[in-house]
C-alpha cells in the first residue's frame, strides 16, 4: 500500500503531520480518520483500518492533532473545538486535491470530534465511531485530580498513558460546554457505532446514548471483549472488516480497472499477527479472506493454509469448467462436488521419472443428475482441461521485486 507523508495547515496555521494511505489502483473514495485522546495517527487500530480500506480502493488520511505526535503547535492551547477545526482543515486539504472525504472515522474522543465535524464537511456520506463518548466532557475523568489546579493556575501537567501532557483551562471549559446530542440528531449521514461492552474507559452506555440520538440509517456492532484502544490485532481486523462491509451500502465503490499484466486485478496479502502466521488476503476491491496454518504448525487455524487455497482454486476451477461444458451441451447435470487432497509424493510413486518429491493433487469428482456413462466419461475428460489444472501441470514463472518502504 503506497503511503504519502504529508503536512497541511491546521486550525491555527501550525503544520499537522499526516499519513495518506492510498490504493494501488484508482481512488474510489476518501476517508478521514481521527485518533483517540492524546494518541497519534500511528496507533495500530488506525493503521489496520486504513490498510483494509485502502485495499478496497478507499484512500485514508490520518493525522496528528495539533500539539500531538509529529504535528506542530502546543497541546496545552488546544480544545475539543480546535480538534474539530483540525478535522475540517484536513477535509479542506483533501478537497483541494479533488479528494473530498465521503467517510469520517473517529476513535474515542476522535469519534466525538467526527460527529461534531460532520456539519462542516458537506461531502461526508457516512460516519463511523469506535468507543466514542456521547459527551466530550467524559475525558475529564482522566485528570479529575488536577481540575482544581487547572482552575486555579490556568493549566496543569498530568500523566496520561504514562506520558506528561499539559491540560489548559480552555480545554476543560470547552469539553464541559460541548453538547453532542444536537450534532448527532442533525448528522445527515449514515452512522455506524462500534463499541465494546466491557470498555472500561468509555462505557457502553455512551454508545446507547449516541444510537438513540441519531436518526436512521444507523447501525451498532459490538466489539465484544476488545479493550478501549483496540490493541489486539484480531479486534482491529474485525473492526476493519465490519467498516469495509458496511460502508459499501452508503458509498458506491466502483471496481477499479485491473492494472496491466493482471487481468483479474491484484491479490494483496498482509501479515496480521507477527507472532503467528495469520494473513489478510484482499483480492480486488470486493473479496476478502484470511490464511493461516494449523495450531500444530504454530498458527492459530483461523483460515485455510496456503496449500488449502491452491487446492481450493483447483477444485473451484474444475467445477466451473465442467459446468460450462454441461451447460453448453444441455446435459442434465444437477450438481457437482470436487474433493481435492494435496500431498508431497515421490516422483516414481506418481509414475514419473526421477527420485525427487513432487506435488500431487488428488481429485474426487461427484456428478449428480441422470447422466449416461458416456456423458460422465466426457465430463471427466473436460475436468483435465480446467485452466488451473493446466497451470499446475505446466511450468510457471514467478518474478519477485522488493519494494522500498
Amino acid at each position: 500500500m503506497p503511503t504519502e507523508r504529508i503536512t497541511f495547515a491546521g486550525h491555527d496555521g501550525n503544520q499537522l503531520a499526516a499519513r495518506f494511505d492510498l490504493p494501488d489502483g484508482p481512488v474510489l473514495a476518501t476517508a478521514l480518520f481521527a485518533h483517540c485522546f492524546t494518541c497519534s495517527k500511528d496507533i495500530p487500530a488506525a493503521r489496520r483500518i486504513a490498510a483494509r480500506l485502502a485495499a478496497m480502493g478507499v484512500a485514508v488520511l490520518r493525522f496528528d492533532f495539533t500539539g500531538l505526535g509529529h504535528s506542530g503547535g502546543e497541546f496545552a492551547n488546544t480544545t475539543f473545538t480546535s480538534n474539530v477545526e483540525d478535522l475540517i482543515a484536513a477535509a479542506h486539504y483533501l478537497a483541494g486535491r479533488n479528494m473530498a472525504p465521503s467517510l469520517l472515522i473517529g476513535h474515542s474522543l476522535g469519534g466525538a470530534a467526527v460527529l461534531r465535524a460532520r456539519a462542516g464537511i458537506p461531502s461526508v456520506k457516512a460516519v463511523v465511531t469506535l468507543g466514542a463518548p456521547a459527551d466530550p466532557g467524559h475525558v475529564a475523568h482522566h485528570f479529575e485530580g488536577a481540575l482544581p489546579q487547572i482552575e486555579q493556575d490556568g493549566s496543569a501537567e498530568v500523566m496520561l498513558g504514562g506520558r506528561p501532557f499539559r491540560i489548559g483551562k480552555a480545554f476543560v471549559d470547552d469539553i464541559s460546554e460541548s453538547a453532542l446530542t444536537p450534532a448527532i440528531a442533525d448528522l445527515k449521514a449514515a452512522l455506524l457505532i462500534l463499541h465494546a461492552p466491557r470498555d472500561e474507559t468509555v462505557s457502553i452506555d455512551n454508545a446507547s446514548t449516541i444510537f438513540l440520538a441519531a436518526k436512521h440509517p444507523k447501525s451498532f456492532v459490538t466489539l465484544d471483549d476488545a479493550d478501549h484502544l483496540i490493541t489486539r490485532a484480531s479486534d482491529a481486523e474485525y473492526a476493519a472488516d465490519v467498516i469495509a462491509a458496511w460502508v459499501t451500502r452508503y458509498i458506491p465503490l466502483r471496481p477499479p480497472a485491473p492494472p496491466p499484466g493482471a487481468p483479474e486485478g491484484v491479490v494483496r496479502v498482509t501479515e496480521v499477527d507477527p507472532s503467528g502466521f495469520l494473513q489478510d488476503i484482499q483480492s480486488g476491491p470486493r473479496h476478502h479472506a484470511v490464511a493461516d496454518e494449523p495450531e500444530s504448525y504454530g498458527g492459530s487455524d483461523k483460515g485455510m493454509s496456503p496449500y488449502g487455497f491452491v487446492s481450493s482454486g483447483l477444485g473451484a476451477c474444475t467445477s466451473m469448467t465442467i459446468r460450462m461444458y454441461a451447460r453448453r451441451k444441455r446435459w442434465p447435470l444437477t450438481g457437482i462436488t470436487v474433493d481435492v487432497c494435496h500431498n508431497k509424493v515421490h516422483a516414481q510413486d506418481a509414475g514419473l521419472a526421477g527420485d525427487g518429491k513432487i506435488d500431487e493433487f488428488r481429485r474426487k469428482i461427484r456428478l449428480e443428475g441422470p447422466l449416461d456413462q458416456e456423458q460422465r466419461a466426457r465430463l471427466l475428460e473436460i475436468a483435465d482441461k480446467c485452466p488451473v489444472h493446466r497451470t499446475l501441470e505446466g511450468s510457471s514463472v514467478i518474478s519477485t521485486i522488493l519494494i522500498d518502504p
